[in-house]
């Protein structure tokens, strides 16, 4: 059996599947003709050895209550070892449905309400939606951006932030969304010894570690073993293979007071088993997925880029922030003149694109705008000339 879904170039449609992205502008306060590029799900179908893998189990017919044996673990951890070096045990594996939800029960589990949470802004805005829906204190040391056209991590104000507001937890983002920073083992083992010095906890979101393309993927919890006794690490083939909807994470979290801490949160949140689906194509993914893999990556650092360059040559006055991982890209439109809601205007109703608007990320944000290049070049190209028209036509 060979792998059949590599023409990312394909056109499928996904208006009227359900699909948040393409069928919810309205319902997201946008217009119903936008050209959408901005939550992180991508437009090309998954490995074909995933779709079999999920016919078959619905050829079986009966969904009942579902979990995984050794075989599962195996799947994982052999990614885990290919792709990064490390050895991870089956008694640190922790299954929740999604990431997001992990770092709600992190929140609810090692902290109490009006404790200080710390992130680094700009950042994927859930961290800060589950810090303060929780009715914990957010927290933020951000990053700055420097000559190098790269986010940097300011250390003395990092640790003068977790003294000053005595944080209990550190929300890391490796690779870091929406800037795509990869961070070097250098700098997070910086931030490690200051999270080891005033017994932080830190929750390490690494959901797009499978998408470096400058430097390496370090995992936070490798790097010393120290770091295993105060880190909680999110892993998912969500952002890989296109699984969102599946919603499978597999968290790692070697201490045991701590696992036992978080199992029992799960507890009293009511919830167990997740759903079969999930398990079936996250063992497939990891099983059978390399190809399409690396495949899918080579063509979305394509898109990377192509719309590097695009940028350069076609859009006076924005730049894209220099790209390291994840598929997401970091668009500064603040050369061009525009206040950040004369951005939105142009981008929304004059490009006529839904995109991820800096505002979301935090203060930091504004006048920036996320774009989702896993989708084909014609999208990505499109959306690009409807930026380069709007932006012309306003001048």
């Amino acid at each position: 059996m060979a792998e059949r879904n590599l023409d990312f170039d394909k056109v499928n449609n996904r208006k009227d599947t359900n699909c948040l992205k393409y069928d919810f502008a309205i319902e997201r306060g946008m217009p119903q003709d936008v050209l959408p590029l901005w939550v992180a799900d991508m437009d090309f179908q998954t490995s074909s050895y995933i779709q079999d893998a999920l016919i078959e189990e619905v050829n079986h017919g009966i969904f009942g209550y579902s979990e995984v044996k050794k075989p599962y673990f195996d799947s994982v951890a052999g990614w885990m070892k290919r792709h990064y070096d490390w050895d991870i045990r089956e008694e640190w594996l922790v299954k929740t449905p999604g990431i997001v939800f992990a770092l709600a029960m992190a929140v609810s589990a090692y902290t109490k309400p009006k404790d200080s949470i710390l992130i680094n802004l700009p950042v994927y805005y859930p961290f800060r939606e589950v810090i303060e829906d929780n009715d914990r204190k957010l927290v933020s040391s951000d990053l700055y951006k420097g000559e190098d056209n790269r986010y940097h991590i300011d250390y003395e104000d990092f640790e003068k932030k977790i003294v000053e507001e005595d944080v209990k937890m550190f929300f890391l983002c490796n690779p870091h969304n929406p800037v795509g920073r990869v961070w070097t083992r250098e700098e997070l083992e910086t931030i490690g010894d200051i999270c080891l010095k005033h017994n932080v906890i830190v929750v390490s979101d690494e959901i797009h570690a499978d998408f470096v393309f400058k430097g390496r993927h370090q995992v936070f919890a490798d790097i010393k073993e120290e770091y295993k006794d105060i880190t909680i690490t999110c892993t998912s083939p969500s952002k890989t293979f296109n699984l969102a909807g599946l919603q499978i994470s597999n968290l790692f979290i070697p201490n045991e007071s701590l696992r036992k801490t978080f199992k029992k949160q799960l507890d009293r949140a009511g919830y167990s088993q997740l759903g079969v689906f999930g398990l079936v194509a996250c063992k497939a993914a990891y099983d059978n997925g390399e190809e399409w893999y690396k495949a899918m990556k080579e063509y979305v650092w394509n898109n990377i880029q192509f719309a590097k360059e695009y940028i350069d040559k076609n859009l006076p006055g924005v730049t894209m922030t220099d790209h390291e991982g994840t598929y997401l890209i970091w668009l500064d439109f603040n050369g061009t003149g525009l206040t950040p809601a004369e951005v939105e205007d142009l981008i929304v109703k004059k490009a006529k694109l839904w995109l991820d608007s800096g505002r979301i990320f935090g203060k930091t944000g504004y006048g920036y705008q996320r774009i989702n290049t896993a989708c084909t070049r014609q999208v990505l190209t499109e959306a690009l000339d409807r930026i380069r028209d709007a932006l012309n036509k306003n001048y």
